[in-house]
């Protein structure tokens, strides 16, 4: 069973959420109708949805110990490295990070009132009067909001790489452990059940149709702009380091089709090496970039994220607007840093941040899992061929100032702590 992709078993979530509110009901009502009996026809799909707020309340309530648990061992160790080579790779990986993510807001801008135009869910903005709210009602409150997390995150990850020794450190490591299989042995586990419970509601509310039809037309949008972002990367990376931008994401693909199988920027590594040091890239830089780049540099994952964000948005409140996505993108970049090495890692580490700067609800969060999880294994792929166009780009500014001189491959060796996935 695990060795089945978290995509497969998204995909049966969703089908297996149709079905359930497609068709249980009219069993249900046939039911009564032959044994004079008086079940509830949304009988199975109550029980999914009272299954899904109790998942939804207990994602609220792990959202912060996830940002606190990530963030702050993600910052903090990014003390390790190599001077001024360190501050080059991060530096480059965030800003094509936030490139990326503009990009696709200002595609979605553009291109979403024309490919979702009439496609908003009404369902979302009466409630009580479709979806249905489970039998029961569980609430429980989070240690603290998630911008108090953030916060607290930023301020204790500086303040790591201030200090001379690595107790505190290692003890958020060994948190960020702690956080790695909760996530990995009971909330990513659950999700396909939580989306069951979700798709089954939408269905029996009449909206699943609609829901499909965006999710086709974002997955394309969202394949093309990876693409397009990987033509940005490599040629910015091809002119600036004088080799043929489209020999190298030639000689990159084994890595980007390698992730697509994978699903994980850590198993794709040896990969991801080989092909940057076939691509010319001086082998020292690639032994330090790739690993490094592996857990900060998600350019693809910022597309999807945006992209997703935007179009549920979309298919809610029908509103847009470029600005307020502004400071999302700057914030989520610096998330991303430390996103866990667990499928769906990236769009976990941002649920907080969507509900605090967006206002999503729990409907809204999860159709955002949904979408990003239905291509995940494509954001990686980007993620992990964007790198080695970081590692070329580090390489040209390293000769430029003789950072390249400061490097300790034996110390790099150690890198990275986590890898997102």
């Amino acid at each position: 069973m695990k060795k089945i992709p978290l995509l497969v078993w998204i995909i049966v979530a969703i089908a297996s959420g149709i079905l359930i509110g497609a068709f249980t009901p009219g069993l249900i009502d046939g039911l009564n109708s032959a044994f004079g009996s008086s079940i509830p026809t949304d009988l199975v799909v109550q029980l999914f949805v009272s299954f899904s707020t109790i998942f939804s309340a207990f994602l609220s309530f792990a959202i912060p110990l996830i940002i606190i648990g990530f963030i702050v061992p993600g910052i903090g160790s990014l003390a390790k490295g190599a001077g001024k080579l360190l501050g080059t790779t991060v530096g480059l990986a965030y800003l094509s990070s936030i490139a990326a993510g503009f990009l696709a807001v200002t595609v979605a801008h553009f291109i979403y009132p024309i490919i979702l135009k009439g496609q908003q869910l009404t369902v979302f903005e009466n409630p009580e009067e479709s979806l249905s709210s489970g039998y029961l009602e569980f609430t429980l409150d989070p240690i603290m909001s998630v911008m108090s997390a953030l916060i607290l995150a930023f301020i204790l990850g500086l303040g790591l790489t201030a200090l001379k020794t690595k107790n505190m450190l290692e003890l958020f490591q060994d948190f960020q452990i702690i956080i790695e299989k909760l996530l990995g042995h009971v909330i990513i586990p659950l999700l396909p059940v939580h989306i069951v419970g979700v798709f089954a509601n939408m269905t029996l509310a009449g909206q699943v149709g609609q829901i499909l039809a965006v999710f086709g037309k974002v997955f394309i949008m969202v394949i093309i702009l990876h693409w397009v972002m990987l033509t940005i990367q490599y040629s910015v990376a091809g002119a600036v380091s004088k080799r043929n931008p489209f020999s190298m994401l030639k000689g990159m693909l084994p890595a980007y089709f390698t992730a697509i199988g994978t699903q994980s920027s850590a198993a794709t590594i040896p990969v991801t090496v080989d092909s940057a040091k076939k691509v010319g890239i001086k082998g020292r830089i690639v032994d330090f970039a790739i690993p490094l780049c592996a857990t900060i540099h998600l350019s693809g994952s910022m597309i999807t994220i945006t992209s997703c964000a935007v179009a549920v948005i979309y298919m809610t409140t029908g509103s847009l607007s470029f600005l307020d996505m502004i400071p999302v993108v700057l914030v989520l970049g610096i998330m991303m840093v430390a996103a866990p090495g667990v499928p769906g890692g990236a769009v976990m580490t941002a649920i907080g941040l969507l509900q605090s700067m967006l206002g999503f609800d729990d409907a809204m969060i999860a159709l955002m899992i949904a979408l990003y999880l239905a291509q995940d294994s494509f954001g990686t792929a980007t993620n992990v061929t964007g790198d080695g166009a970081i590692a070329s780009l580090t390489e040209r500014f390293a000769r430029a100032f003789g950072a390249d001189k400061d490097l300790d491959t034996d110390e790099v060796a150690e890198k990275p702590a986590s890898v997102q996935a």
